[in-house]
């Protein structure tokens, strides 16, 4: 829906709900996506969106949840009683089902549960429940369509029938045997062309991709972007069929990803929004600012052991900001290349090879940029001597600060830590420090201070 008409919809609706026109709201959202009047209701006040969601069918109702934003569908949750949210939790996907309960306060949870009447919806949403949030269990809906190795054609036809009514989108059916057990994939061609009488186990696929239960979610993501999957099975530790995931549970963990790489990036150690209180977005921000805090700190002190050297030469000051920043900028442009490259398993070869490539990339950079620089320096100041000094300094820093960006966010992902830690205030410190460092120290070593 375009924003103009999203305005418009949203004075209708407004105004609809002031004089209290339930028929006419009714007949406005019933032609309108529910992803789309998830987004009026973000719009309205609580109340008024409270209003038009008792106002929608359960189905309808269910599926606008999930699309809220989570702290308007908690609020929501606080004015519907335990039988309410349990009618909309059984109109749900059982992944979308466990995903809303979880979110419940605990002494909620077993009410809802306790009033969902389908109970053989109730548990496998149980079951779900059990697995952690970010693993393949967790992210995985039990609707499917399977079938069994055994059946002839004209029987998995009829069990694929009663199954489809339970699953919103057909992916892929699915073939296992009799205990259970995943065996690979049927094409809807292949069943069409074969006979009736012809056995499933004579035209399935044996050959499938899958994920265990409690593969990191990450991982599956990586496996069904790489393979082009719209949806992948989920076998436990035995190999038996008891889920699936599909690309649009694959997209909200690849999204959550990018946002906390984003975060993590910009020095914010906390999943925060700019809707948190004060007290929490400063706990998020303050231990990278504290951080750049000892770096500028490490960066003055280095600079004080050559004050006597500025002072003989206070052309050297004038060009310490610039070395600091190309070497954050250049840490910064390194460890940015890496990180997403280890998030897209497109890292490959080994570690020596990769600071070997950046090494050289930066020598390239660095030698343009000071040679730019020197002339620069030359043609202002007429002295060969400085120019030398400064160009050289930017060479060598660009150079370490490249090998620096590569091997921090090497070296922590070997380690197990999120090397997108890496791309922010982490690598831009450290960098300033060891490029004021390498200025002067070269600095020293050509004017000889």
């Amino acid at each position: 829906m375009a924003l103009e008409i999203t305005k418009d919809l949203l004075e209708n609706v407004k105004e609809l709900i002031q004089h209290q026109k339930d028929t006419a709201l009714s007949e406005v959202f019933s032609d309108i996506h529910y992803a789309d009047i998830a987004e009026v209701l973000d719009e309205l006040s609580f109340e008024d969106a409270v209003y038009i969601i008792r106002l929608l069918d359960s189905e309808t109702t269910s599926d606008v949840l999930m699309e809220v934003d989570e702290e308007v569908r908690e609020k929501v949750f606080e004015q519907l009683s335990a039988k309410e949210i349990a009618e909309e939790v059984n109109e749900l996907d059982t992944d979308d089902a466990a995903d809303v309960i979880a979110e419940l306060p605990e002494e909620r949870k077993q009410d809802v549960i306790q009033k969902i009447e389908d109970r053989e919806h109730a548990k496998e949403i149980v079951e779900l429940l059990r697995y952690a949030e970010d693993s393949a269990g967790g992210l995985m809906a039990k609707e499917l369509v399977k079938v069994n190795e055994n059946w002839n054609v004209l029987t998995c036809v009829k069990k694929m029938r009663q199954q489809a009514e339970e699953v919103t989108r057909v992916h892929s059916i699915y073939v296992v045997d009799d205990e259970g057990k995943l065996k690979g994939r049927l094409s809807l061609k292949d069943l069409l062309m074969a006979s009736t009488r012809a056995k499933i186990s004579d035209v399935y696929i044996p050959k499938v991709d899958f994920v265990h239960v409690h593969d990191d979610a990450e991982d599956v993501a990586n496996i069904m972007r790489k393979y082009d999957l719209e949806a992948i099975p989920v076998v436990d530790e035995l190999g038996v069929l008891v889920g699936r995931i599909t690309i649009d549970d694959i997209v909200d963990v690849i999204k959550e990803e990018a946002e906390k790489d984003y975060q993590l990036a910009a020095g914010i150690t906390q999943d925060v929004d700019s809707e948190d209180s004060i007290l929490q977005l400063t706990k998020a921000r303050l231990p990278w600012l504290f951080l750049g805090l000892i770096g500028g700190i490490g960066a003055a002190r280095i600079m004080g052991f050559f004050e006597g050297a500025l002072e003989e030469n206070a052309i050297l000051f004038m060009f310490t900001p610039l070395i600091a920043a190309m070497a954050g900028n250049v840490g910064v442009q390194s460890s940015a290349i890496i990180v997403q490259g280890l998030a897209n398993d497109d890292v490959k070869g080994s570690v020596t090879n990769r600071l070997l490539k950046e090494m050289s990339l930066a020598a390239v950079n660095g030698l343009v940029l000071a040679i730019i620089l020197f002339f620069f320096i030359w043609v202002w100041k007429g002295d060969m001597t400085i120019a030398s000094a400064i160009s050289s300094s930017l060479f060598a820093v660009i150079i370490v600060a490249g090998l620096v960006g590569t091997f921090i966010p090497l070296f922590l992902d070997k380690k197990g830590i999120d090397p997108a830690i890496a791309t922010g205030p982490f690598i831009t410190t450290s960098n300033d420090i060891f490029g004021i460092l390498i200025y002067f120290w070269i600095a020293k070593m050509i004017i000889g201070f």
